[in-house]
């Protein structure tokens, strides 16, 4: 059980810290990507010359997160099995969605050409992200049962920060803010998944750290 945990708790820091590496060392081989304006998710575009590596690195992340949802289930199941059960739902879902099928069927680079591929592309993503906006709150419920209240604090903070930030991502594609800084819906996107990662992030570590 002990090497169980850490495997998984490994598991889902490669996911968090991968998530943000992969573009990021990928990037420069995709002329024109700019981290701050393309969605992450544009580097597997049919037309971008890094798309195998991207689509299967969300094929990877998905199955990383889905195995990693043992370790949530675990960590939280003596608290609240209802709450435990309704977290790694949120998770399976975003790893199946914005992970696995956004992995197999691709964005395209142009938002207004649309392919039965994007639209399941955009569906699988959407409800991924929408459901995982929600994993900090419970997060926090979990953690404040607990009695542990900086970490309930620090999830719920990043719950409202989250939400803010999709906010300004979904805002982005409107057209009254083209040329202004809310356009930047790269940036949007990845402070979005940062502060939904954050406490999961907090997690496995404790985890590792109390793992002798």
């Amino acid at each position: 059980m002990i090497m169980n945990n850490r495997i998984l708790s490994i598991m889902i820091l490669i996911a968090i810290v991968g998530d943000f590496a992969v573009p990021y060392i990928l990037a420069p081989f995709y002329k024109g990507y700019s981290h701050t304006r393309s969605v992450m998710s544009s580097l597997g575009n049919p037309s971008s010359p890094v798309r195998m590596l991207y689509n299967i690195w969300l094929v990877v992340l998905g199955v990383l997160l889905l195995v990693s949802c043992k370790l949530i289930y675990i960590r939280f199941l003596s608290v609240s099995k209802g709450l435990s059960i309704a977290l790694i739902v949120l998770v399976a879902a975003f790893a199946i969605g914005a992970g696995v099928i956004s992995g197999l069927f691709s964005v395209n680079e142009r938002k207004d050409v649309v392919t039965i591929a994007s639209q399941i592309h955009g569906i699988g993503a959407s409800v991924g992200f929408i459901l995982l906006l929600f994993a900090p709150l419970l997060l926090a419920i979990l953690f404040f049962k607990e009695n542990h209240r900086f970490e309930g604090a620090f999830s719920l903070v990043c719950f409202a920060a989250a939400f803010v930030f999709f906010g300004l991502f979904i805002m982005a594609e409107k057209q009254p803010f083209q040329n202004t800084i809310i356009a930047l819906e790269g940036l949007w996107q990845r402070l979005t998944l940062l502060f939904m990662y954050l406490p999961f992030s907090g997690v496995a570590i404790s985890e590792l750290l109390q793992i002798k």
